[in-house]
């Protein structure tokens, strides 16, 4: 059953770009956009992360950090990571636990092909650890990511 708005996020996120374990109490208190992308060094990803990198102190100042998740390895998030100077920890989920307890890890097609693969989520999660929001699929606008969550921040 995929977690949703009013649920409880899991203790153990997974693993970031640095070999380090990610558990949500590590934001206990905070609240945090906690978003899954399908790849690094894709148009769409990387101007979803420069979005969010560049809006980075508006989302702080609004109390969030972000944490972003992708199937791709640590090594691949830590060159993506510095490319883009990215200021938020990107976990590896390469086992696809995460992406499946989210529910984000779906059929999706291209060009008429159908394969598994990440829809595009952003949760937004309150400082007990609870789903506030989730923005999915189309919905999310990668180069203006951070002023859609702000906005859904005032209601």
């Amino acid at each position: 059953m995929a977690l949703e708005k009013g649920d409880k996020i899991p203790e153990l996120l997974g693993i970031d770009q640095d070999g380090k374990e990610v558990k949500a109490s590590d934001y206990a208190g905070k609240k945090l956009v906690l978003y899954f992308y399908p790849k690094d060094n894709t148009p769409g990803c990387t101007a979803q992360a420069c979005n969010l990198k560049d809006n980075n102190t508006e989302l702080l100042e609004a109390g969030y950090q972000v944490l972003g998740v992708s199937i791709d390895s640590e090594a691949s998030h830590q060159k993506f990571k510095e490319k883009y100077s990215l200021p938020f920890r990107l976990i590896a989920d390469t086992d696809k636990k995460l992406v499946e307890k989210f529910g984000v890890w779906q059929e999706k097609t291209n060009f008429g092909k159908k394969y598994m693969g990440t829809v595009r989520t952003t949760f937004l999660i309150d400082e007990q650890g609870i789903i506030t929001e989730v923005i999915s699929g189309r919905k999310v606008k990668t180069k203006e990511h951070a002023a859609q969550i702000l906005a859904l921040d005032l209601n």
